[in-house]
């Protein structure tokens, strides 16, 4: 059996969904590759891919005009208007997927029609993981397309969301989470003291965790200027993802407060996992990626709002309010603060976490 994962490196969480679907495979002997046509296989897709990242590293806010003109669009629509489909078509032909997985709005459609040209007599299933935790007006159109052979996502609330779109009901389906495979297994205490050894954080005093997203997008020096004088006694774990500036500026901060920060380049996902077990708080951008992985694991996030949302991050904080819990913004970083202080933690939602139901509709879907 042979598993095409469609994916796109604009933002984290398409990319962390296709890892974990690969996971998954790898533990079922599914053989498996992800296909990133959006920056493989077009100049223009990539240009699209970089300006993706550039507004959201730098102007959130300007992505509620990118995100209409791509809903306006419809750039990957049809197939004869793909750019770059005949080496999508040479690589799926070379391959030979008996089902093709999308994680990714703007590959659901023209993509589809190209991957079910690989057998005409019996063409690869297609399915959409959708990563939105919730409606609102990030939900793009492309997410639906009925031709698909099943439309899964995270909640009810992401179903309700397709349907309202037009998928029809009884091809969809609630998965739950869809998360690194670190992620569905329970705390190892000699992982753990490895970790806090390595990294020389001392179990026993609270941590927080300043998170960044794939594209490095932070306010981590506003939150530490504003926590040099309230937050002596905590460890602040703060990831700089792959910004090595970033990682030195924030050492050469460390040295200078009375607070101890622990700056951290990329970790992988049983890192992240253990972090998040150990901490107390998660201060980041709403980001469905990082939003699942810290409600998964049953942490309190303050989300970080200081420079605008895109229109997608506002769909997880509508979730965050379904669920009768509002969540904590911070529209500005350095008074953070004024929060932990004042313990303003909340509640977060509930997240169906269910790997094993994942496994089943997967290897349903191959007729495994």
């Amino acid at each position: 059996m042979r598993l095409v994962v469609l994916s796109s490196k604009t933002g984290g969480g398409h990319e962390m969904r296709a890892q974990a679907i690969q996971e998954i495979c790898n533990d079922l002997d599914i053989e498996s590759i992800i296909l990133r046509p959006l920056e493989t296989d077009s100049h223009l897709y990539l240009f699209g891919t970089h300006l993706y990242n550039w507004i959201q590293r730098f102007y959130p806010r300007l992505h509620c005009l990118y995100f209409r003109w791509l809903e306006y669009a419809s750039l990957h629509n049809h197939a004869n208007k793909i750019i770059g489909s005949r080496e999508f078509l040479r690589k799926m032909n070379g391959f030979y997927p008996n089902l093709v997985i999308s994680v990714h709005a703007h590959l659901n459609h023209g993509f589809l029609e190209l991957s079910k040209r690989i057998n005409k007599h019996k063409p690869p299933k297609f399915a959409i993981y959708c990563g939105e935790l919730a409606d609102g007006i990030g939900f793009s159109k492309h997410w639906v397309n009925s031709r698909a052979d099943l439309f899964c996502g995270p909640t009810k609330k992401t179903i309700d969301a397709a349907i309202k779109r037009g998928m029809p009901a009884k091809k969809c389906k609630v998965w739950g989470a869809l998360l690194r495979s670190s992620f569905y297994r329970s705390k190892d205490l000699i992982e753990v003291n490895s970790f806090c050894l390595k990294y020389q954080i001392n179990p026993s005093l609270p941590v927080g965790i300043l998170a960044t997203g794939a594209n490095g997008v932070n306010s981590h020096k506003e939150v530490l200027h504003g926590l040099a004088k309230t937050a002596i006694g905590t460890q602040i774990i703060a990831l700089c993802g792959k910004s090595t500036l970033l990682f030195n500026q924030l050492k050469d901060f460390q040295g200078k407060s009375k607070i101890k920060v622990i700056p951290l380049m990329s970790i992988n996902a049983n890192d992240m996992k253990i972090l998040l077990d150990m901490s107390d708080w998660v201060f980041g951008r709403p980001g469905a990626g990082l939003t699942s992985e810290v409600i998964s694991a049953g942490k309190f996030m303050y989300f970080d709002t200081s420079k605008g949302i895109m229109p997608q991050e506002q769909n997880n904080l509508n979730f965050w309010r379904s669920s009768g819990h509002e969540p904590v913004l911070i529209k500005n970083a350095a008074k953070l603060s004024r929060n932990l202080r004042h313990m303003k933690r909340g509640k977060y939602p509930n997240l169906l976490v269910d790997r094993e139901l994942i496994v089943q509709e997967i290897k349903k879907l191959l007729s495994y």
